[in-house]
């Protein structure tokens, strides 16, 4: 048997609406093992993400809700501390209250993963989407 902590944690309403939905549709036992294969996929791309080594290129996608106080603000003056890696930036107007930036990114994985671990960490920002690759010519065969 595994041990076991009891948590407790709050959550929007719409938010857990829509995750019990999913937990219906996937056939979770219950909320807490649907919770629990959350938090390993979670871990498993944080430790992806950290084990990235050499010059990448890529893309960052964030969305973000623009009435938070100051995050549009945050946001722009992140980009700006990383403009050496920072290739293009692309911004749309998702609905109402949401934007999404497309950050095109080229440098070393290192800056790429600390750029990507500012923005999610800015109050306001709902998603961000890591993908990269290795410029081409260095692909192994």
């Amino acid at each position: 048997m595994v041990d076991m902590d009891r948590i407790s944690i709050s959550l929007p309403t719409k938010l857990l609406s829509e995750f019990d939905e999913i937990i219906a549709e996937r056939g979770y036992a219950s909320r807490s093992e649907a919770i629990r294969d959350a938090i390993r996929d979670y871990i498993i791309k944080h430790k992806w993400i950290h084990s990235l080594e050499g010059e990448r290129a890529g893309t960052i996608n964030v969305i973000y809700d623009h009435h938070m106080s100051d995050v549009t603000e945050k946001l722009t003056e992140i980009q700006h501390d990383y403009a050496d890696i920072i290739v293009a930036t692309l911004h749309v107007h998702l609905d109402h209250d949401h934007c999404m930036e497309v950050i095109l990114v080229r440098g070393d994985a290192k800056e790429i993963k600390e750029l990507t671990d500012k923005l999610t960490a800015q109050k306001g920002v709902k998603q961000v989407k890591l993908t990269v690759m290795v410029p081409g010519g260095k692909v192994p065969q």
